[in-house]
């Protein structure tokens, strides 16, 4: 992926971010105090196994979900989602891209009316103009204006995800949270639709929230990356720095997994094993949430919650052990 240049200006600041779902027994601590900075036009990767709050982050930050605690920022300006007014216009500058491109689609609608439904929503252009933006569109994201009056069924799980993708484009947005893109399409199309977000976002200037678990795609793909455990960011760096000098202990075990295409480099890596099992976010311990997981953990790691420090500039963990 070749090297581009990151706007320094914030576009989208979470403050604090807390995101609980009631449940018997309490409260499921799906975000939990998040503090997060994505900037105009870079993509931020973020990646943690299943469960661990990514695509409960990703809408938040969008605005399908409000936060339990903490504030919202767009450009400088708070963003209240609990209030309907500032919700719609939110929605007119942040859009999502879903991970299953079969569910994600009306059966009954036409590509077209898919398409069009967020111009009608927000009131943009006439018939006329709108059926010629169908069309760009289509033509955009590699398919053609012979699909507009086609239904969902008719496709293939990488053309879906290009509907998925026009969708997301229609009304315009400045951010657009890519909620596992591409993890339910055959290999084969995973490297197209990649490279199509890349061209796009070259374009038209767009700036990506990437969510995955797939770490040699996050790295390939993202400016920098953060890495989620139980509700919290527990690393966060460019994609470089984060793999040529990972601190987390939990970071070096998601690393140590991702495959080497070499056998005999494979056979000899080093690789990390976790034991354990991922602590209840509904009783979440009292400390560091990997403490219990952890092969390093001493007693402060079991006593006090680690914040996120920058250990080295523009590189952040949340580690007792690890410092410069």
């Amino acid at each position: 992926m070749s090297e581009k240049t990151v706007s320094t200006q914030k576009l989208i600041s979470l403050e604090d971010v807390c995101k609980y779902f009631k449940v018997s027994g309490g409260n499921l601590k799906a975000v939990d105090h998040i503090n997060l900075d994505v900037f105009q036009g870079e993509t931020l990767g973020l990646v943690g196994e299943s469960g661990c709050g990514k695509s409960t982050l990703g809408r938040v930050a969008m605005g399908i979900y409000a936060p339990t605690k903490g504030k919202i920022t767009y450009k400088g300006e708070k963003v209240n989602l609990k209030r309907a007014s500032d919700r719609f216009k939110y929605s007119k500058k942040v859009q999502i891209i879903f991970q299953d491109p079969y569910a994600s689609l009306d059966p009954r609608m036409t590509v077209s009316s898919i398409i069009e439904e967020g111009m009608i929503i927000h009131k943009m252009y006439d018939v006329a103009k709108r059926q010629e933006r169908v069309y760009e569109l289509l033509e955009l994201v590699g398919l053609n204006r012979e699909h507009a009056n086609r239904f969902p069924h008719e496709f293939s799980g990488g053309q879906r995800q290009r509907i998925g993708i026009a969708r997301a484009l229609a009304i315009e947005p400045e951010f657009i949270v890519c909620d596992e893109p591409i993890s339910a399409l055959d290999v084969s199309i995973q490297s197209q639709i990649i490279n199509l977000l890349h061209d796009l976002q070259k374009d038209l200037n767009l700036t990506f929230l990437f969510i995955a678990h797939d770490l040699n795609i996050v790295k390939y793909i993202s400016d920098r990356i953060a890495v989620m455990y139980l509700g919290n960011v527990v690393e966060l760096a460019s994609s470089d720095e984060l793999y040529k000098n990972t601190l987390h202990p939990y970071s070096k075990a998601l690393l140590s997994a991702v495959p080497i295409p070499d056998p005999d480099k494979e056979a000899q890596k080093n690789r990390m094993v976790i034991s354990g099992d991922v602590p209840s976010p509904i009783n979440t311990p009292k400390g560091c949430n990997f403490a219990g997981r952890c092969p390093q953990a001493c007693n402060i790691c079991h006593e006090a919650k680690p914040e996120l420090r920058e250990i080295f500039p523009n590189h952040f963990c949340a580690c007792h052990l690890v410092n410069a």
